[in-house]
């Protein structure tokens, strides 16, 4: 990494005398705080790892660990001196060095960033090293629609889920409402319309499900917590709001849905057929 890295990326917090560390040692490198936290690292200590695309066993010396400037932001990765390498592979794989495989380049405006794009790929176009220039956010995306497969696969599994659900759900309610066909024929006979039963149907049917609703969504947090520190495929991940008021919704679809058919039941019994039946 060249030593402007943190500058384009500020969002990585590092203290000012471990930068200067990192700067002033070859062998220096950076760990974010995730990644320290979860293998015990501490500056100063000495980072040996064995190459695979790169062969041999490479020696680092951690200067630095640098915090993320919000819960949001991936601190599982380190970084270290692209000169450290290159001089490596400059005497163990001549025909590797020299080469880098991406740029990384800041601009000062934002509107600017298609004409630059275009002018950097202008200058290496027809050459033996043509570029291809894009937003970081493409960039991303690029390795996002990698795990689209991953993607669909829990996006079908939580369509499963939602469905058990509410079979699982109308099977309740379907039996609640038998068990109190003698309850509701009693209700008509003294009075009570149709609708009123239906709207104590849909009542049970709300609070059974604002309860189970409630439950999920207090869960939601611990396991995205638990699911970020396994998983690493995605950049970021954390709940959004919309995500929280979809779970409601579902919540609440299911209440309404699973009560459909029992509410239709009790509206339509008869009285006679009503006090006859034993729960």
């Amino acid at each position: 990494m060249s030593d402007v890295y943190l500058d384009l990326y500020p969002e990585f917090v590092l203290p000012p005398e471990e930068r200067a560390a990192w700067i002033r040692d070859r062998k220096g490198c950076l760990v974010g705080r995730d990644l320290a936290q979860q293998y015990g690292f501490k500056v100063g200590d000495v980072l040996p790892l064995r190459g695979t695309i790169y062969p041999g066993t490479w020696e680092f010396v951690i200067r630095g660990i640098f915090d993320g400037s919000d819960s949001t932001k991936i601190t599982r990765h380190m970084l270290f001196h692209w000169d450290y390498l290159n001089e490596t592979l400059r005497k163990t794989a001549p025909r590797r060095a020299d080469f880098v495989g991406v740029y990384i380049v800041g601009v000062d405006n934002i509107d600017n960033a298609a004409a630059v794009a275009a002018n950097v790929d202008a200058v290496f176009k027809n050459s033996l090293a043509e570029t291809l220039t894009e937003s970081e956010q493409a960039f991303q995306l690029g390795f996002v629609a990698m795990s689209d497969q991953i993607i669909a696969a829990i996006r079908i599994v939580s369509y499963v889920v939602i469905l058990i659900i509410l079979a699982v759900m109308a099977n309740t309610m379907a039996m609640s409402a038998r068990e109190r066909t003698s309850e509701y024929a009693t209700l008509k006979a003294i009075g009570f319309g149709p609708p009123f039963l239906a709207v104590l149907i849909f009542g049970e049917s709300l609070v059974i499900c604002a309860i189970g609703g409630a439950l999920g969504i207090a869960a939601t947090m611990p396991a995205a917590a638990a699911f970020k520190k396994v998983v690493t495929v995605f950049p970021v991940f954390s709940v959004s709001g919309e995500t929280l008021a979809l779970q409601a919704l579902c919540a609440l679809a299911v209440a309404l849905v699973a009560a459909i058919v029992p509410a239709v039941r009790a509206s339509h019994i008869r009285i006679v057929e009503g006090l006859r039946s034993i729960a």
